[in-house]
């Protein structure tokens, strides 16, 4: 699966380097290690080899309104 945002695709490809053991676990944080945890090698590299070009920094969540803030509940 292709990443949607630059942010997720840098932080697939520092979980695929800790799984290949380049990088130390202890090094990751927030996305990153969850993607480390949960991820196979093969879904961490298909995400991490999607092109930059053309994608946002970061893709808003789905409970952010319009306001660009969380949206109370």
């Amino acid at each position: 699966m292709p990443a949607k945002s630059r942010a997720q695709q840098k932080a697939a490809g520092a979980a695929l380097s800790a799984k290949r053991g380049d990088t130390p676990v202890k090094q990751l944080k927030g996305a990153s290690r969850s993607m480390y945890e949960s991820m196979s090698k093969k879904e961490l590299d298909d995400m991490a080899s999607t092109s930059r070009k053309g994608k946002p920094e970061h893709v808003d969540d789905q409970n952010k309104g319009k306001s660009g803030k969380a949206d109370k509940k």
